[in-house]
Protein backbone atom coordinates (compact mmCIF):
# COMPACT_ATOMS: atom_id res chain seq x y z
CA UNK A 1 0.00 0.00 0.00
CA UNK A 2 1.47 3.36 -0.91
CA UNK A 3 2.26 5.41 2.19
CA UNK A 4 0.20 8.44 1.10
CA UNK A 5 -2.92 6.42 0.29
CA UNK A 6 -5.61 5.99 2.93
CA UNK A 7 -7.80 2.90 3.13
CA UNK A 8 -10.89 4.58 1.57
CA UNK A 9 -8.91 5.09 -1.66
CA UNK A 10 -7.38 1.61 -1.87
CA UNK A 11 -8.05 -0.99 -4.50
CA UNK A 12 -9.85 -4.16 -3.43
CA UNK A 13 -6.62 -6.14 -3.53
CA UNK A 14 -4.71 -3.67 -1.37
CA UNK A 15 -7.53 -3.39 1.17
CA UNK A 16 -7.84 -7.19 1.32
CA UNK A 17 -4.09 -7.49 1.87
CA UNK A 18 -4.34 -5.12 4.84
CA UNK A 19 -7.31 -7.06 6.19
CA UNK A 20 -5.38 -10.33 5.99
CA UNK A 21 -2.36 -8.76 7.69
CA UNK A 22 -4.50 -7.42 10.55
CA UNK A 23 -6.16 -10.81 11.04
CA UNK A 24 -2.73 -12.47 11.21
CA UNK A 25 -1.53 -9.91 13.74
CA UNK A 26 -4.61 -10.43 15.90
CA UNK A 27 -4.43 -14.22 15.65
CA UNK A 28 -0.79 -14.19 16.76
CA UNK A 29 -1.92 -13.26 20.27
CA UNK A 30 1.28 -11.28 20.83
CA UNK A 31 -0.20 -7.77 20.77
CA UNK A 32 -0.71 -5.41 23.65
CA UNK A 33 -4.31 -4.38 24.15
CA UNK A 34 -3.96 -0.96 22.49
CA UNK A 35 -2.08 -2.49 19.54
CA UNK A 36 -4.77 -5.17 19.20
CA UNK A 37 -7.49 -2.51 19.20
CA UNK A 38 -5.63 -0.49 16.57
CA UNK A 39 -5.20 -3.61 14.39
CA UNK A 40 -8.88 -4.46 14.83
CA UNK A 41 -9.97 -0.95 13.82
CA UNK A 42 -7.69 -0.94 10.78
CA UNK A 43 -8.99 -4.38 9.79
CA UNK A 44 -12.58 -3.18 10.15
CA UNK A 45 -11.85 -0.18 7.93
CA UNK A 46 -10.22 -2.45 5.32
CA UNK A 47 -13.19 -4.85 5.48
CA UNK A 48 -15.62 -1.95 4.92
CA UNK A 49 -13.59 -0.87 1.88
CA UNK A 50 -13.64 -4.39 0.45
CA UNK A 51 -17.40 -4.61 1.03
CA UNK A 52 -17.96 -1.22 -0.63
CA UNK A 53 -15.96 -2.24 -3.70
CA UNK A 54 -17.74 -5.60 -3.96
CA UNK A 55 -21.11 -3.86 -3.82
CA UNK A 56 -20.02 -1.47 -6.58
CA UNK A 57 -18.86 -4.40 -8.71
CA UNK A 58 -22.14 -6.25 -8.13
CA UNK A 59 -24.06 -3.25 -9.41
CA UNK A 60 -22.07 -3.36 -12.64
CA UNK A 61 -22.67 -7.05 -13.28
CA UNK A 62 -25.17 -8.05 -15.89
CA UNK A 63 -26.15 -11.23 -17.61
CA UNK A 64 -27.19 -12.19 -21.10
CA UNK A 65 -30.61 -13.80 -21.17
CA UNK A 66 -31.99 -15.60 -24.24
CA UNK A 67 -35.08 -14.03 -25.77
CA UNK A 68 -37.95 -15.78 -27.52
CA UNK A 69 -36.57 -14.93 -30.98
CA UNK A 70 -33.22 -16.61 -30.27
CA UNK A 71 -31.17 -13.49 -29.61
CA UNK A 72 -29.86 -12.36 -26.25
CA UNK A 73 -30.83 -9.46 -24.06
CA UNK A 74 -28.71 -7.86 -21.35
CA UNK A 75 -30.31 -7.75 -17.91
CA UNK A 76 -29.02 -6.66 -14.55
CA UNK A 77 -27.68 -9.50 -12.48
CA UNK A 78 -29.64 -10.24 -9.31
CA UNK A 79 -27.91 -11.99 -6.42
CA UNK A 80 -29.72 -14.93 -4.91
CA UNK A 81 -30.93 -13.97 -1.46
Amino acid sequence: MPENESIPELSYEDAYEILEAMVQRLESGNLKLEDALAAFEKGQEAARRCDELLEQAELKLSQLVPTENGSFEEKSWQADS
